[in-house]
């Protein structure tokens, strides 16, 4: 599937959205680890100056996605398995318990956006919008997270997901294999509505090994 060009960049907090559009390429596996990549080539893809994307290049520099390299750009560090491994590890640890909290004590009327947000996830999945897919992800896990109202919670999910790279999204999306992992986060959904937190936690551990697959390009089906 061939990938559309990038719309310019509204003039509105042009630092922020080019460190979206520049973790986005970087998470789904746009950038190839260890190539060296010109901000300036970045700014004119996005259709706006160098500033901006040097500023956020520099942000994703402290969050520990790229590597900035003097007078040249930046490059995306490579991820071994291994790493992968650590990363839904600790997401595991941090989001299972995390989340059969929220089972526990949410509010009912807060989860109507995220019904919305469940079905919008699987709709993406199914088009194959792989940035509306992780962007409609993002915003699903995370906002869910902030029900238990701890930000450094959220703050270091955030960044685990960040770390990793979803090198295996596209081929998976191309095989429309990517539909029932997304289907998964109605499950989850529902389950929190009841407040079944043991349901809830073991949602989330099968959701994550799953997602962890697909980070490595591998179907439900396959293993």
């Amino acid at each position: 599937m061939t990938t559309p060009s990038p719309p310019p960049l509204k003039p509105v907090s042009l630092r922020q959205q080019a460190r979206e559009a520049v973790r986005t390429r970087i998470v789904l596996g746009r950038i190839e680890p260890g190539e060296v990549v010109s901000v300036a080539a970045v700014a004119a893809e996005l259709g706006v100056s160098v500033t901006p994307v040097r500023e956020a290049v520099m942000d994703l520099a402290h969050l520990g996605m790229v590597e900035v390299i003097r007078n040249r750009g930046f490059r995306v560090p490579p991820l071994s398995d291994h790493d992968l491994d650590e990363i839904f590890t600790l997401r595991t640890m941090l989001e299972a318990p995390a989340m059969a909290e929220v089972a526990r004590t949410h509010v009912a009327a807060a989860l109507a956006p995220f019904r919305e947000l469940a079905a919008a996830i699987t709709e993406a999945a199914r088009e194959g919008d792989l940035e509306a897919f992780l962007d409609r992800d993002r915003r699903f896990h995370l906002g869910l997270l902030e029900m238990t109202g701890n930000r450094r919670l959220v703050a270091m999910v955030g960044q685990l997901r960040d770390q990793a790279r979803m090198k295996g999204l596209q081929r998976l999306a191309d095989q429309g294999e990517l539909t029932g992992t997304a289907q998964e986060h109605e499950a989850i959904v529902e389950a929190v509505a009841a407040r079944d937190a043991d349901l809830t936690a073991e949602l989330t551990r099968r959701h994550l090994a799953h997602s962890r697959g697909i980070w490595a390009g591998i179907a439900e089906n396959e293993g």
